[in-house]
């Protein structure tokens, strides 16, 4: 089964619906997670690199094996390819 990443974050959605965002009408966002989106709205309103800065800690925290700097540079690579920042 594939993996969904939010298209805002990057982060895994998982196999349930439980991480994704809601649209205005309440109905679950296929492409963005609770944290990024709510009532159809993003919920953080910066630029990519400034999404990246405040993702890395917790990617860092959560990879024990990856330092920070690393998961910057992985970010920098993968962002640009999800919806909200593809130019």
């Amino acid at each position: 089964m594939q993996e969904n990443y939010c298209q805002c974050c990057g982060m895994p959605m998982g196999q349930t619906d439980e991480m994704y965002g809601l649209e205005k009408d309440g109905s679950k966002s296929k492409d963005y997670c609770k944290h990024c989106y709510e009532n159809g709205e993003f919920t953080f309103n910066g630029t990519m690199e400034e999404m990246i800065e405040l993702c890395a800690p917790y990617m860092a925290e959560s990879n024990k094996e990856m330092s920070e700097d690393e998961a910057k540079k992985m970010m920098q690579e993968f962002f640009p390819t999800l919806k909200r920042w593809r130019k």
